[in-house]
C-alpha cells in the first residue's frame, strides 16, 4: 500500500518558503516539506506544530510522499539552483507531476526550463509571487504561467491560498512559457517606479515645502483616502510617524543610510525594455536613482565640489505635488503595461492586462485602489496600446499634467532631484509630440554611417544621401 499521503509539496524553507508551506496547511492541505539543509527544515517544524508538515530528509522521500499526480513548489534562490533541483526530480517523476518555480528567477532561465519540460512527461510553470514575507503567509498575488494543464489542476490550490480582493481571488494565467516570471518582473519594475515617486514627493514636501514630519505624515494619510489609495502610500505615512529608538525626539528614517539597496529585478526590466524597443523611463530613471544612491562618497564629494545647496519650492502646494505624482504613477503604469504588450506579443504569451491587474489589485507590495482603473481600462478596450490614452487617463492627465510640469519646473529651480517626476513629464511630453526630432538624428546616421532614412513624401522607401558632397543652401 502505498504510503502517499501529501497533497503539496514545498522545496526551500526559508521565510517565503516556510510561510507559503504554512498558507497551505491553513486551507487542510497536508504538506510536505524538504530543505538541502534538513536542520532548517527542522526549525519549521518545531516552531509550527500546527501546520503538521511532513518534513522529508531527501527528495526521493517527498516525492514518495506525495499523492499523483505530485505537485511540487520549489521556493529557492534564482539561478543555478533551480536547475539542481530539476535535474534531482526529473528522474524522480511520471506523468502528469507539476513542479513549479515560485522564486524570483529571470524569465530567460523559464524559457530554457519550460523548452526542457515540453521533452518531458511531467508539468513544468514558473511562477510569481509577490507580497513579501507576510503575504506569503496569509495570500499573497500569484502569476502563474507555462504549462496550461498544469494551471488548471493547480488552480482550487493556487486560488484558496491568494489574496482575496473585492474581484475575486489574486490569481490568473498570465500565459504561456516565461509570462508569470515576466509579469512578476515587470510588477517589480512598477514598484521601483512607484517608490521612486513617492520618495521624491516626500522630499519635495520636507525639503521643498518645508513640513514637519507630522504634517507630511498626515498628507500621505490623506492622499491614501483618494485617488492614491495604495500600500506603500499607507506604509510611507506610518514611516513618518515612527521615532528613532535611540531618539525618541527624532526620526527612525533620518538615521537611515541613504542607500537603497536592489535585488535585481529592476535592471532586468530595464534590460528588457531596451531588447524590445520599449521606452520606461521611469522605471529607468528609478533604478538610476538606486545605483546614484549607492555611490554615497562620490555624492558627498560632488555636493562638496559644486551642488549650491537646495533652496525652497516656490508657486506650488501639497495638492501640486499630489496631482504631480499621480500623473507620474499614470506614466508608471503606462510603461509597465507597454512592455508586457509587447512582450505578450512577441513571445506568444497571450496575456489578460485586465487580469494582470486584477490579481494585483491585492497581496503584492504595488497593490492599489488605481488598479479597478487600470483593469476597466483594458476590459473596455482589449487592445489598448497604451495606458495612458484610455478616456478616463487622458481626461485625468490633461488636468494634472499641469501640475507635474509645475513641480518639476520648480524642483529643478530649487535644486532638489527629482529623477523620477522629470523623466515621466518628458515620457508626456514626447509621447505628445506629432514630430520630434529623430529626423535630424535619422540624418546624422546616413551622414556617417549611411543607414538610409525614410522622406515623409514616400514612406517605406529606404533613402541614403551623399551628405558630405551634396550641394549647401
Amino acid at each position: 500500500m502505498s504510503n502517499a499521503t501529501n497533497d503539496i509539496a514545498i522545496i526551500g524553507m526559508g521565510v517565503m518558503g516556510a510561510n507559503l508551506a504554512r498558507n497551505f496547511a491553513s486551507r487542510g492541505l497536508s504538506v510536505g516539506i524538504y530543505n538541502r539543509t534538513l536542520s532548517v527544515a527542522d526549525r519549521v517544524v518545531a516552531k509550527h506544530p500546527e501546520a503538521k508538515f511532513d518534513r522529508a530528509e531527501t527528495l526521493d522521500a517527498l516525492v514518495a510522499g506525495l499523492k499523483k499526480p505530485r505537485r511540487i513548489i520549489a521556493m529557492i534562490s534564482a539561478g543555478s539552483a533551480v536547475d539542481a533541483v530539476l535535474d534531482s526530480l526529473d528522474p524522480l517523476l511520471e506523468e502528469g507531476d507539476i513542479v513549479v518555480d515560485a522564486g524570483n528567477s529571470h524569465f530567460a532561465d523559464t524559457e530554457r526550463r519550460c523548452e526542457r519540460a515540453n521533452k518531458r512527461t511531467w508539468r513544468f510553470m514558473g511562477m510569481g509571487v509577490s507580497g513579501g514575507a507576510e503575504g506569503a503567509l496569509l495570500g499573497p498575488s500569484i502569476m502563474p504561467g507555462g504549462d496550461e494543464e498544469a494551471w488548471n489542476a493547480l488552480r482550487p490550490i493556487l486560488e484558496s491560498a491568494a489574496a482575496q480582493s473585492d474581484s475575486g481571488s489574486c490569481v490568473a494565467y498570465c500565459g504561456t512559457g516565461s509570462a508569470g516570471h515576466f509579469v512578476k518582473m515587470v510588477h517589480n519594475g512598477i514598484e521601483y517606479g512607484d517608490m521612486q515617486l513617492i520618495a521624491e514627493s516626500a522630499v519635495l514636501m520636507r525639503q521643498g515645502l518645508g513640513m514637519p514630519s507630522r504634517a507630511v505624515a498626515d498628507t500621505f494619510s490623506a492622499w491614501n483616502k483618494g485617488d492614491l489609495d495604495s500600500f506603500l502610500i499607507e506604509i510611507t505615512a506610518d514611516i513618518f510617524r515612527t521615532p528613532d529608538p535611540k531618539d525618541e525626539t527624532a526620526l527612525l528614517v533620518d538615521a537611515i543610510l541613504d542607500k537603497a539597496g536592489q535585488k535585481g529585478t529592476g535592471c532586468w526590466t530595464v534590460l528588457a525594455a531596451v531588447e524590445l524597443g520599449v521606452a520606461i523611463p521611469t522605471i529607468t530613471a528609478a533604478v538610476d536613482a538606486r545605483a546614484l544612491s549607492a555611490q554615497k562618497a562620490l555624492r558627498i564629494t560632488a555636493e562638496a565640489a559644486f551642488a549650491p545647496k537646495p533652496s525652497t519650492l516656490s508657486g506650488v502646494s501639497t495638492d501640486d505635488v499630489r496631482d504631480a505624482l499621480y500623473a507620474a504613477k499614470i506614466a508608471t503604469y503606462t510603461q509597465g503595461f507597454a512592455m508586457l504588450r509587447t512582450a505578450s506579443d512577441e513571445k506568444g504569451y497571450g496575456s489578460s492586462f485586465g487580469e494582470v491587474s486584477r490579481i494585483w489589485k491585492e497581496g503584492c507590495i504595488i497593490r492599489a485602489g488605481f488598479l479597478d482603473r487600470v483593469r476597466e481600462a483594458f476590459v473596455e478596450d482589449p487592445e489598448l496600446s497604451l495606458l495612458a490614452l484610455a478616456p478616463s487617463f487622458q481626461k485625468e492627465l490633461a488636468e494634472k499634467i499641469p501640475c507635474l510640469r509645475r513641480v518639476t519646473t520648480a524642483a529643478i529651480a530649487a535644486g532638489l532631484p527629482v529623477p523620477g517626476l522629470a523623466a515621466s513629464l518628458s515620457y508626456f511630453d514626447t509621447l505628445a509630440c506629432g514630430r520630434g526630432s529623430a529626423n535630424l538624428i535619422q540624418a546624422q546616421r546616413d551622414y556617417f554611417g549611411s543607414h538610409t532614412y525614410e522622406r515623409l513624401d514616400e514612406p517605406g522607401i529606404s533613402v541614403h544621401t551623399d551628405w558630405a558632397n551634396s550641394k549647401r543652401s
